[in-house]
C-alpha cells in the first residue's frame, strides 16, 4: 500500500500581496502604531521637506497598516510615521482635510505585522518608471533638483538624470514599466530632442516591433565630434577650450565629451600642423595638411609601399628593416609623451623624430630616390600621421627577356645578382634541322622524365628548386629559362598590404633564405640540394603556402572548390590565425558597427556604453580587447562555420538586428512591480523603500 506524502506549499510573496486587502482610508482614521520603532520622537527638521514632496507627487507606495485595538485608532501605521506627520502638517497648513484618503495594506497576519515594522514597505517594490514620473511631478510642483535630492537623500546628479527621463513622453514610461524598454534605452532616447520621434519609437516598442537602437545612435551621429576625434590628440582640451570651442558633457556619463564647435577644432589642429610643416618645408619638401579627406596630388607623384625581400639587395634590405624598427620606436614615444601632455615643446620634439624617422624609411625602401612631397593628417595614436611621396620613376623599357617590365609607381627594381653559372655541353646544331633538334630534344626529355620519376630525392630538390625561383628569387618563370615548365606566382596582397604576423612572417622567412642562398655562392639547385632535410621541408611548406590565394573579391564569386581545399589543408595543419594575430583596425574598417558589436558579444565583452560610440571610436575598442582576450572571428576559420546572425546581420543593411544582443545586459533594469498603475489623484504619501533605492541607483 503506497503512502501519499502532503507537501507544503509556501506562496511567493506577490502571491500573498496580490490577496492582501488594500483600502483607500481617511487620514482621520490613521495613527502611527506603538510598535513603530521611531514611535514617539518628535518631528524632524525635513517633515516640512517631506511634505512637500507628498503633495506634489502623490503617493507611489501604500502604507502597511494593522487594524486598530481598544482604544485606537482604526488603522495603526507599522511603517511610515514620517509621512503620516508630513501628511498631518499638510492638514494644519489647510493644503488637505482629514478626510484626506491613503492609499494602505491592512496587515493582519501576526508574522507579516512584524516584518513591518522591522523592514520597511516589505510590500511591493516601487518600479523605477514611477520614481521618475514622480520627480516629474515634482519638478512641476515647483520643487527644485537641489529639494527633490535632499528629500529622497540622493545626489544632485542622480536626480537631473532622472529628471532628464522624467521629460520622456507617457508612452516611454509605459514602455519602460512593461519591460519593453530597458533604462539604457529610456536614456538613449532621452537624448533626442524631437518628443515626436521619441514617441514615436517608444510607441514601436510597446506594439511589439523592438527598440531601434541604431535609428537614435545614427541620429546622435549626424555632425557629432566627440573628445576622441583624431585632431583632439594633438592639441588637448586645453588649446580647443582656449580657441572658445564649447564642450557638452553627457548627462548620463556614458558617452565621450561632444565638441560643439568643429570648426574651431579644425582650425585649431589645422594652425598647430602648420607649425611643424614649416620645419620640412625650410628643408625643401613640399608640405600638404589636411584635417578632413587627404588632398588631391600631382600624378606624378607615387607613395611609399611595403617593402619585402627581393625589391632591394641584401645590404639595402636590412638598412630599411632598421630604419623601420626606429620608425615604430617613434611611434611609441610620441604615443607615450601623447599620454602625459599636450604641450608644445615636448610633443614637438617627438614628432620630430617620428617624421624623420618616416622620412628615412621610406627613402630606404625606395633605394635612395628621395621624398618630395610629405601629406600631414589627424591620427588618434600620434596627433599627425605623416605619408612620404616621390615622383614616379619612368618606365623604362627592358632589353632582356628574363628582366621583369618595370611599371609606373613601382619601387625600383633592385640590381640583380647573378648566381654562377654551371659547365654544360654546347648542343650539336651543325647540319641539324630544326625538326631533328625538337626530336631529339623531345626524347632527352622523357628520358630526364624517367629518371627524375626514379629518384625521388632529386625530383624533390628540383621542385623546391623551381618554387624558390619563382616565389623568392623572384625569376619570372619563363618556359625557355628553367628547365621545369612547373609555374607558380606568390599569394599578391590586397593594396599591397602585408600583415606581419601572417603572411609577412613567411615573406621575411623567404628573404632569409634568399640571403643565405646568395652568400653560399652556389647554384639553386646546389644549394638546396645540399640543405638538411628538416630545412627542406621547412622550405617547401614556406614556398607552398605563399601560393596559396583563396581570396573571393565578390559574394557572388564564390569559389567552392577553393574554399573545399582551403578547408581540408586547414582541418590538417590545425590552422587557428589568433595564435598570431588578432583583428587590427584595417580588418575592422570595412564591418558595419553591427557586425563589430557583434565581435563584442562573441568575445565576452559586451558593453551598453560600446553601442552608444560612433564606429571611429568603436574600432579601438574591439581592437584593444580582442588582443586582450586573444581572439579572432570565426569567419577567418576555413573550418568553422560562420554564426547565422552573423551571416544574417552582414547580408542586411537594417541593424535593428542588434536589438537583442544590446538589450540583454539590461534584463533587470526595469523590474515589473505590479503596482502603481492605479488613478494617481495626489493622496497619500511618498517614499522609496529598499527595493526602490536600489531601482534608482541602477537608473542613477
Amino acid at each position: 500500500m503506497s503512502r501519499s506524502t502532503a507537501v507544503a506549499v509556501v506562496a511567493t510573496p506577490f502571491q500573498v500581496a496580490s490577496t492582501r486587502n488594500r483600502p483607500l482610508v481617511h487620514l482621520r482614521d490613521l495613527d502611527i502604531a506603538p510598535e513603530n520603532l521611531r514611535f514617539g520622537e518628535p518631528p524632524d527638521d525635513d517633515i516640512p521637506l517631506l511634505a512637500e514632496t507628498l503633495f506634489a507627487a502623490g503617493q507611489l507606495q501604500p502604507l502597511t497598516v494593522r487594524p486598530g485595538r481598544k482604544k485606537e485608532a482604526a488603522n495603526m501605521a507599522l511603517d511610515g510615521r514620517r509621512r503620516v506627520l508630513a501628511l498631518r502638517l499638510l492638514v494644519e497648513q489647510g493644503r488637505i482635510d482629514d478626510s484626506f484618503l491613503v492609499d494602505v495594506f491592512v496587515e493582519t497576519d501576526p508574522a507579516r505585522q512584524a516584518a513591518a515594522v522591522l523592514l520597511t514597505n516589505t510590500a511591493v517594490p516601487v518600479h523605477v518608471a514611477d520614481i521618475i514620473a514622480a520627480i516629474g511631478r515634482m519638478l512641476k510642483g515647483k520643487l527644485g533638483v537641489p529639494t527633490i535630492a535632499k528629500a529622497l537623500g540622493y545626489a544632485e546628479i542622480d536626480i537631473k538624470r532622472l529628471a532628464a527621463l522624467s521629460a520622456l513622453p507617457d508612452v516611454a514610461l509605459q514602455a519602460l514599466r512593461l519591460g519593453r524598454l530597458n533604462l539604457r534605452q529610456a536614456r538613449l532616447l532621452a537624448r533626442l530632442s524631437d518628443p515626436d520621434e521619441q514617441a514615436e519609437l517608444a510607441r514601436m516598442t510597446v506594439d511589439g516591433h523592438g527598440f531601434q537602437d541604431w535609428r537614435v545612435t545614427e541620429r546622435l551621429d549626424e555632425a557629432r565630434v566627440t573628445a576622441r576625434d583624431p585632431r583632439c590628440a594633438l592639441i588637448g582640451p586645453e588649446r580647443y577650450a582656449e580657441a572658445g570651442g564649447r564642450t557638452e558633457t553627457d548627462l548620463f556619463g556614458e558617452l565621450p565629451p561632444v565638441l560643439l564647435d568643429p570648426g574651431i577644432l579644425t582650425e585649431v589642429w589645422t594652425r598647430r600642423a602648420l607649425s611643424i610643416a614649416l620645419i620640412y618645408e625650410a628643408e625643401g619638401l613640399a608640405v600638404h595638411v589636411a584635417a578632413g579627406p587627404e588632398p588631391d596630388l600631382p600624378d606624378d607623384l607615387e607613395p611609399a609601399g611595403y617593402v619585402y625581400g627581393g625589391r632591394l639587395p641584401a645590404t639595402e634590405m636590412a638598412d630599411y628593416r632598421d630604419k623601420r624598427d626606429a620608425f615604430n620606436a617613434a611611434v611609441e614615444g610620441v604615443e607615450a609623451v601623447l599620454t602625459e601632455t599636450t604641450d608644445a615643446e615636448a610633443v614637438d620634439a617627438a614628432l620630430d623624430v617620428m617624421i624623420r624617422a618616416r622620412l628615412a624609411m621610406d627613402q630606404a625602401g625606395w633605394s635612395g630616390r628621395a621624398a618630395t612631397t610629405l601629406v600631414l593628417r589627424p591620427a588618434v595614436r600620434t596627433g599627425i600621421e605623416v605619408r612620404c611621396f616621390t615622383p614616379v620613376e619612368p618606365e623604362v623599357e627592358d632589353e632582356t627577356d628574363d628582366q621583369a617590365p618595370a611599371s609606373a609607381g613601382s619601387i625600383a627594381a633592385a640590381p640583380v645578382y647573378r648566381p654562377p653559372e654551371v659547365d654544360t655541353p654546347e648542343p650539336e646544331t651543325e647540319g641539324v634541322n630544326h625538326a631533328l633538334h625538337a626530336v631529339r630534344t623531345d626524347v632527352a626529355t622523357r628520358g630526364l622524365i624517367r629518371a627524375l620519376a626514379d629518384d625521388p630525392g632529386v625530383a624533390f630538390t628540383a621542385l623546391i628548386a623551381r618554387l624558390f625561383n619563382q616565389l623568392a628569387v623572384r625569376t619570372f618563370g619563363q618556359r625557355s629559362e628553367s628547365a621545369l615548365a612547373l609555374t607558380a606566382s606568390a599569394f599578391k596582397p590586397t593594396g599591397g598590404r602585408v600583415i606581419e604576423a601572417l603572411d609577412g612572417e613567411v615573406r621575411q622567412r623567404l628573404d632569409d633564405r634568399r640571403a643565405a642562398w646568395e652568400g653560399s655562392g652556389q647554384t639553386v639547385i646546389a644549394w638546396v640540394h645540399g640543405l638538411a632535410h628538416g630545412d627542406k621541408m621547412g622550405l617547401l611548406a614556406e614556398l607552398t603556402a605563399l601560393t596559396l590565394d583563396v581570396r573571393e573579391e565578390r559574394t557572388t564569386l564564390i569559389r567552392k572548390s577553393a574554399r573545399a581545399e582551403a578547408a581540408e589543408l586547414a582541418e590538417l595543419c590545425g590552422a587557428d590565425i589568433s595564435l598570431h594575430w588578432t583583428p587590427d583596425a584595417e580588418f575592422l574598417k570595412p564591418h558595419s558597427k553591427t557586425l563589430l558589436l557583434k565581435m563584442l558579444e562573441e568575445m565576452d565583452r559586451a558593453d551598453v556604453r560600446a553601442a552608444l560610440l560612433k564606429k571611429a571610436d568603436l574600432i579601438p575598442w574591439v581592437e584593444e580587447n580582442a588582443a586582450e582576450k586573444g581572439w579572432a572571428p570565426a569567419s577567418l576559420s576555413w573550418t568553422t562555420p560562420p554564426d547565422a546572425d552573423e551571416v544574417a546581420a552582414s547580408n542586411t543593411d537594417d541593424p535593428e538586428t542588434d536589438t537583442a544582443q544590446e538589450s540583454a545586459g539590461d534584463a533587470d533594469d526595469g523590474a515589473s512591480d505590479g503596482a502603481g498603475d492605479g488613478a494617481d489623484d495626489g493622496v497619500g504619501a511618498f517614499e522609496v523603500n529598499a527595493e526602490g533605492e536600489a531601482a534608482l541607483d541602477d537608473a542613477a
